[in-house]
């Protein structure tokens, strides 16, 4: 359980139209800019979330300029945003435990003001600044910004039960659960009807569902085997438990040209979980979101750079150097720990094929996510920090050799 003495937030009887928002933000706007004039406000929409809609709302001076994030940096202009739930999203997201975490969030100066809850939504803040685009995710200068900010969320002190499960865990049994709930009654569903309504069924809404047990996507035995696999093999990885955002993916990092910074957004899955996860899932999501490219897969270079940047920032308090060790130890938790990440969305993604409205091809997503975990298992999970370390040695050794070399050359030349 998380303790921290936070005012309550506003929450309002309102439930918005989530294909037909328009009347029902005006409505909230009412409340939490009751100054803004009606005819003046102007809503846009983010079409890059797979899992709920997030509109901007702000209030024009002229109703032919269009709000333009990267211009938006150099004013602090007065932006809204609500984000509205995606349909059947109760089944994966505890809701009143966002709230509680995006506050305590705030108050440690790690996340945005919630202005307000509404029935199937939140309005919060905007940061200004913009999404990152896969191809900055990429820039040293641009991830070590994010790799300090992780550090700095990861440092975050929340009076936490020993006894309450890690997110991880907790989420993935609650997924396979309803995988086979819904396995279960797909089955029952076809077996009672006659042999026509049956060959009917097979040709329409069975036809998506099923294709999952039967196409590239594995059943709910797989799934479980392959869950208890990571849970068995990554009990005795020491990683240490922290709060994590759980989904940083590139929409959920804001970054701030004018200022040089980052910020995060979307908490809706932060809880306590293994450090090595939430820095394993970041690295997934280079890959992309609607078009997964995973030759986009951060090069161990990039990650170990990332990581060294990353722990002197989370060893502030200690003040202690960085060593390579340290580096390589917490390079090999993360390895395994992102198969986790993807045997996790994996997951995920085959129950938003089955109860999401968003128009997003979930199965594909999934299909590619579980193709990465498979293709990555055996090699994550034979990884060895000692055996690893020796082979950072051996090429610290090489570097300097090399280098010794290139220093004769030199002087050859001279």
């Amino acid at each position: 359980m998380m303790e921290c003495v936070l005012s309550e937030v506003p929450h309002l009887d309102l439930r918005i139209n989530e294909n037909d928002p328009d009347a029902g933000i005006l409505t909230l706007l009412q409340k939490l800019r009751p100054t803004w004039s009606p005819e003046r406000i102007t809503l846009k929409s983010f079409t890059e979330g797979i899992t709920n809609r997030l509109i901007g709302c702000f209030l024009s001076p002229d109703q032919d300029r269009d709000w333009d994030q990267e211009q938006d940096q150099e004013q602090d202009q007065d932006v809204v945003l609500v984000r509205i739930f995606g349909r059947n999203t109760d089944l994966f997201v505890d809701r009143s435990r966002e709230v509680q975490t995006v506050r305590i969030l705030e108050s440690k100066g790690c996340g945005p003001k919630i202005y307000c809850s509404f029935n199937n939504g939140i309005s919060y803040e905007y940061l200004q600044g913009a999404p990152l685009s896969q191809d900055q995710l990429e820039q040293p200068r641009i991830y070590r910004l994010v790799a300090a900010q992780l550090a700095k969320l990861h440092s975050v002190q929340i009076k936490n039960s020993e006894s309450e499960k890690t997110f991880l865990w907790k989420k993935m049994e609650h997924f396979l659960s309803l995988i086979q709930k819904s396995q279960s009654e797909e089955s029952r569903s076809i077996h009672s009807q006659s042999e026509e309504s049956r060959s009917i069924h097979s040709q329409s809404e069975s036809r998506s569902r099923s294709r999952f047990w039967s196409g590239p996507v594995p059943g709910p035995e797989v799934l479980k085997r392959e869950m208890n696999l990571l849970k068995s093999s990554l009990s005795r990885v020491q990683s240490p438990v922290v709060l994590c955002h759980n989904d940083l993916l590139t929409k959920n990092i804001i970054y701030n040209k004018q200022r040089e910074t980052v910020k995060f957004i979307d908490f809706e899955y932060a809880d306590f979980n293994y450090q090595a996860f939430d820095i394993g899932n970041h690295f997934n999501e280079f890959a992309g979101v609607s078009d997964l490219d995973y030759g986009r897969y951060p090069s161990p270079e990039l990650q170990h750079d990332w990581i060294r940047t990353y722990l002197q920032n989370y060893n502030q308090e200690t003040g202690s150097d960085v060593t390579q060790q340290e580096v390589t130890r917490l390079y090999v938790q993360v390895c395994k720990f992102s198969l986790a990440s993807n045997l996790f969305w994996g997951m995920w993604a085959v129950l938003q094929a089955q109860f999401s409205s968003i128009d997003f091809d979930f199965s594909s997503y999934a299909a590619a996510r579980l193709d990465f975990y498979f293709q990555k298992r055996d090699e994550y999970l034979q990884l060895d920090q000692d055996q690893d370390q020796n082979q950072d040695q051996d090429q610290d050794q090489d570097q300097g050799q090399g280098q010794d070399q290139d220093q004769d050359q030199d002087t050859l030349l001279s």
